[in-house]
């Protein structure tokens, strides 16, 4: 299950209670505070973890609370420092305050981590000749866990224009292919080998349609993970017509641009699929003459170039990977 939101709450352990003791001096007189202080509560810390895929565990589990510390002892013993507690996420997540909706961090190398409460100080023992205190109280948070995808290209297009065709030509993922709309229901990673020294992260988006930047379809739960992608794999379905698809290219960038001007600025390679159907042929030659270096900025820097391709039969497929693998 692919889960990309959470909430949780985190509590880090409060310090240990300083000591309160004391021992007789040699007359018997006069008593000698000999009270340790507490040890320190742990920290809680949020960790990128490259095992970790998704938010899923937190679905199970919403509560995290460290250890307290130790308490002080007699004859200036002081109590033991509690170990801080690792929580793993995968690699870009974005860690709010859940009541301010603040951005605490944004976790993207591998190993990123970040202290997110810290634990509380040890109270002090009599042996400071006052009388002992309670360790302080850990902090607490509520937060608020976004994951959004790193890859570094992200496949987009309408529903049924082949995207999980081709992610699954072009890379190790297998996901579920059918010939009706919507049949990947969450975004499917794969890693393409251009060589033995250069992999590329690729990332089936699903759920765009029209409308989807205010919440049609799926578009508010994956147009966020296009946001962290270098360049765009823009799928088009020529089997439907060549001024049908213009029209569908066209709409598609424009829900990117309502979403976050930042994404139709990013390069995009036009892909146009299903060239193995006869019909297509026609259509691409229709399509091809509606769409120009003017349309979109981005296309200028593969030429304006449309790449046709069947998913389906790997027509034109080698051409495509050589392309991504030359541009990334």
């Amino acid at each position: 299950m692919f889960i990309d939101r959470a909430k949780i709450f985190v509590k880090a352990g409060n310090g240990g209670a300083g000591c309160n003791s004391f021992r007789y001096g040699r007359t018997r007189r006069i008593k000698i505070p000999t009270g340790g202080d507490g040890g320190r509560g742990g920290d809680i810390i949020i960790r990128v973890n490259k095992a970790v895929g998704t938010l899923l565990d937190f679905q199970y589990r919403r509560h995290f609370k460290a250890r307290p510390g130790g308490p002080g002892g007699s004859n200036d013993k002081k109590g033991s420092d509690a170990s801080s507690q690792i929580i793993s996420v995968p690699a870009g997540t974005i860690i709010r305050d859940l009541k301010t909706s603040l951005v605490l961090r944004d976790l993207v190398e591998p190993e990123d981590e970040v202290v997110i409460v810290k634990g509380g100080k040890g109270g002090k023992g009599s042996v400071h000749r006052n009388p002992a205190t309670q360790g302080e109280s850990g902090e607490n948070r509520d937060l608020f866990l976004e994951l959004k995808l790193i890859a570094d290209i992200g496949i987009v297009g309408f529903p049924n224009s082949g995207k999980s065709t081709l992610i699954s030509r072009i890379s190790n993922a297998k996901p579920k292919t059918a010939s009706y709309p919507f049949t990947t229901l969450k975004p499917i990673l794969g890693i393409l080998n251009c060589n033995d020294f250069k992999h590329i992260a690729v990332c089936d988006i699903p759920g765009l349609i029209e409308g989807a930047h205010q919440g049609r379809g799926l578009g508010h739960d994956f147009l966020r993970h296009i946001e962290r992608t270098r360049v765009l794999v823009h799928l088009v379905d020529m089997s439907i017509g060549g001024g049908e698809a213009f029209k569908n290219y066209l709409s598609l960038n424009k829900e990117l641009e309502f979403h976050n001007r930042i994404l139709v600025e990013k390069p995009q390679i036009i892909v146009a699929n299903k060239m193995d159907l006869e019909r297509s042929k026609d259509n691409f030659s229709d399509f091809t003459s509606r769409i120009g270096k003017d349309v979109y900025p981005h296309t200028e820097k593969f030429g304006g170039e449309v790449y046709p391709i069947s998913a389906l039969t790997g027509q034109g497929v080698d051409k495509l990977i050589e392309v991504i693998c030359r541009i990334t």
